[in-house]
């Protein structure tokens, strides 16, 4: 099931979401960044068919390599986010200040797809997530390493829409189950 097929599957009401989709092809993005950043976000969302349909279809822009690092960056991230939200949220200074202990190695590495795609996956992952501290620490890293504010922002729509899709999906099934 590629991206045509997962369009059909969305219900009537959501017409725009299927037009936006479009975005995975029309960005300002290379193939390999639109695409690894739709699995990635698609990753994130959980939505298995979601996944499965982004997939097949991003087989043809990333290599085996590349669609690692997504899954590497959509772990990691899947931590992340969580933990620089949680300390965001604190208010005590003592537990603010305290540090996170927690392995992040593969963020050195860049899973081995090199920093500006990781950092393009990881930012797709952290707008699926809604962490504003890495939204704004991957989309300064991008911009420090050759992407520009069309690129960010290319990635938060790409982000946006597969997130979307995979949400609508699961009311549409909560829907007919209920």
């Amino acid at each position: 099931m590629g991206i045509e097929v997962l369009k059909s599957t969305l219900p009537d009401y959501a017409k725009d979401l299927r037009l936006n989709l479009g975005v995975l092809t029309t960005s300002s993005l290379d193939d390999v960044a639109a695409w690894g950043s739709a699995y990635t976000a698609a990753l994130v969302s959980g939505n298995p068919d979601v996944t499965a349909a982004v997939l097949e279809d991003a087989q043809g822009s990333l290599s085996d390599e590349q669609l690692e690092g997504c899954q590497s960056a959509a772990a990691i991230m899947s931590m992340n986010n969580v933990w620089y939200k949680f300390n965001d949220v604190l208010t005590d200074p003592e537990i603010k200040g305290q540090p996170a202990k927690l392995r992040m190695n593969i963020m050195l590495s860049h899973a081995g797809i090199g920093l500006l795609l990781f950092e393009t996956f990881s930012l797709a992952a952290s707008v699926v997530n809604t962490c504003g501290t890495c939204v704004n620490a991957h989309a300064a890293q991008i911009k420090k390493n050759g992407g520009d504010a069309q690129y960010v922002v290319d990635v938060g729509r790409i982000a946006s829409v597969v997130k979307a899709v995979a949400d609508t999906l699961g009311f549409a099934e909560v829907q007919e189950k209920g």
